[in-house]
């Protein structure tokens, strides 16, 4: 199994601190994944609030490529209706020659309303958006060349300079939650991209159908999912329990806030049907309600049990990637290091073994 680990880059939850502190206690926890044989590292995208402030992912990760040469980096994701194509083809040929051919390039489309006011787009325009440039994109750094002629991005042919050095076969990514990003991804030929939000049972329908349309779009066996959590791992069952539901809860209010899941106005959006339906859930359980089918979906516990979770799971799924994230919803940097290191000595070398 490919395991990698994920920056949230994140203050809510904590009651001080500044934005500098926030950033380095992650870089810090890149430093023991790197040391303890993490295979990737990943970074999220998202602008100007504390749930999440990372603006620009893939510099992020040229900083993290330069500083840690044995480790890959990937972006989960780059919002690509916040984009020029031409910008994000250029910025991940230059980090993919860096590094040396380690960038894994993730797309998603955004779900934020505050954050698409912010950038002056429309949420309507979103999957019409993404589906434009995201083949842009992914062409242009398998031939060097870059052009569009959509109702988006009217892109002239021209060169990408320097030019792409490496085949980006089997490193591309794209989030995927919703039967239409679903269908994106597959066309791209794309790992798929999950969060663990809910049992695991539920995304199955959602996973198969991946499955399925990759095979009829490409005819090879789809690429491995990739499944992106929040762990908090420790020695005493108990406490991590408590620590789980304080931290994890956080994090799923952070949630809710950031993209307004108590709210209705994914109602009036074109392409959130299934957001929707999550928010229509979310108001008629509230917010304890999500919390229990969070913690049903995630990892926290002991290693043991979290090997046990991990077992179960993939009879279910079969083989996936998997992207962790350990410090989030205010949990204190000590607890996100000791998870860290408890879970690389005790249950990174097992699932690398599978």
């Amino acid at each position: 199994m490919d395991v990698g680990l994920m920056l949230v880059m994140t203050s809510y939850g904590w009651e001080e601190g500044s934005d500098a502190q926030m950033w380095g206690e992650e870089l810090r926890l890149v430093e023991m994944a790197a040391e303890y044989g993490f295979d990737s590292v990943w970074s999220a995208e998202h602008h100007f609030n504390d749930y999440s402030f990372v603006p620009d992912n893939l510099q992020l990760m040229t900083h993290i490529a330069a500083k840690h040469p044995n480790i890959d980096v990937g972006t989960a994701a780059v919002i690509l209706p916040w984009h020029n194509p031409l910008r994000v083809a250029e910025n991940a040929a230059v980090l993919d020659m860096l590094s040396g051919g380690r960038l894994r390039l993730g797309f998603g489309r955004g779900l934020a309303r505050r954050e698409f006011e912010a950038f002056g787009i429309s949420m309507d325009e979103s999957r019409d958006r993404f589906d434009e440039a995201a083949p842009m994109i992914v062409e242009a750094l398998k031939t060097g060349f870059i052009e569009g002629d959509g109702p988006y991005y009217q892109q002239p042919r021209i060169e990408i300079r320097p030019r792409p050095q490496h085949s980006f076969d089997g490193r591309i990514y794209a989030v995927a939650a919703s039967d239409e990003s679903v269908l994106s991804a597959a066309k791209l030929g794309a790992h798929i991209v999950m969060f663990a939000d809910r049992p695991w049972e539920m995304r199955m329908p959602g996973i198969e159908r991946g499955r399925a349309l990759h095979r009829e779009f490409h005819g090879t066996e789809p690429p491995s999912l990739m499944l992106t959590e929040f762990v908090v791992c420790g020695s005493d069952l108990e406490q991590t329990e408590e620590e789980a539901r304080q931290y994890q809860g956080k994090f799923v209010e952070s949630n809710f806030y950031h993209y307004e899941f108590l709210s209705d106005h994914f109602a009036g959006v074109k392409g959130y049907n299934a957001y929707q339906q999550k928010a229509e859930i979310a108001r008629s359980t509230g917010l304890e309600g999500a919390v229990e089918g969070f913690m049903k979906a995630a990892s926290w516990g002991t290693p043991d049990k979290i090997l046990r979770g991990l077992e179960e799971r993939r009879e279910l799924l079969g083989d996936f990637e998997w992207n962790v994230s350990f410090r989030f919803g205010g949990i204190p940097l000590e607890i996100a290091e000791r998870s860290l290191k408890l879970f690389a000595e005790e249950v990174l070398p097992v699932v690398k073994s599978w």
